[in-house]
């Protein structure tokens, strides 16, 4: 049996810059290429002067900047606006095709990193522009896929899945915290006595900061870090118990209200597209 042997980090930093050349040298509006990446591999800061949408289909990435940090699960897109550097980190091995979309063609211009879901058409959209050759003899029909990607793209919905991180060392330092060791038992008494501060400055100063209150950051980053483990297998009663939630009637209430469905209907419904 041959075993492949996958490309050293030298080899795929290599293989980054040139992409990066290739996508500032591209004419056309649209241009998509696929790429694959091991577990625990990071991509440097690093920008482009077109947006990128990014479908994840295999593994889980996370993209972080200063605007925060997104995790796309498998079966998600991410909208990257032009411009803004960002760095990538792989959670378990990963394969994502992405879109890189000259300004000219976009007709949404937001400058605001986003997690979207993926429809049917979209996801055999972007499949079918990067099989296709920019030297297609058929470039009608690749105009009209490209022209079609992009109407499809705009419309995705928008997923919670973004983490915003306060810019504040001081909240910075305690949001770390608890990504490493999370709990629903985080109280903003607890969290303002550590800053000495009174609950009411504490709460104003956390959303001014993050733009959401303590509740849902909470949530979102208990998501935010129980989907590599589901995603990778792990039974939900194991992650529930762990994030601290009592039982898992309460952490898939939680998720469902998040995601709009629960855990094992989630990633059913992407495993079977």
């Amino acid at each position: 049996m041959k075993i492949e042997k996958k490309p050293a980090s030298s080899d795929l930093e290599r293989l980054h810059i040139e992409r990066l050349a290739a996508i500032e040298a591209a004419s056309e509006p649209v241009h998509a290429i696929p790429s694959e990446y091991p577990g625990g591999y990071h991509v440097e800061p690093h920008s482009h002067s077109r947006a990128q949408f990014v479908y994840a289909r295999k593994g889980v990435l996370m993209v972080s900047s200063k605007q925060g940090r997104w995790m796309v699960p498998p079966e998600h897109g991410l909208w990257i606006p032009a411009g803004i550097e960002h760095t990538v980190d792989m959670l378990g091995d990963v394969t994502m095709l992405s879109a890189y979309i000259a300004s000219d063609a976009l007709s949404d211009r937001s400058t605001v990193i986003r997690v979207v879901a993926l429809t049917d058409l979209a996801r055999a959209l972007i499949v079918e522009a990067v099989a296709q050759p920019v030297a297609d003899h058929n470039a009608g029909r690749r105009a009209l896929v490209m022209a079609l990607l992009l109407e499809e793209l705009l419309r995705l919905p928008v997923r919670p899945l973004g983490l915003p991180f306060p810019s504040d060392a001081r909240f910075a330092g305690l949001c770390r915290t608890f990504m490493e060791h999370p709990t629903t038992r985080v109280m903003i008494d607890d969290w303002a006595e550590r800053l000495a501060m009174s609950r009411r400055a504490f709460t104003r100063a956390f959303r001014r900061e993050t733009g959401l209150s303590l509740s849902t950051w909470r949530q979102q980053a208990a998501v935010f870090t129980a989907l590599p483990r589901l995603a990778a297998g792990e039974p939900v009663t194991n992650v529930a118990l762990d994030l601290g939630y009592d039982s898992v009637a309460a952490f898939t209430t939680m998720f469902r209200r998040m995601l709009g469905a629960a855990p094992r209907a989630y990633f059913k419904s992407s495993d079977g597209v």
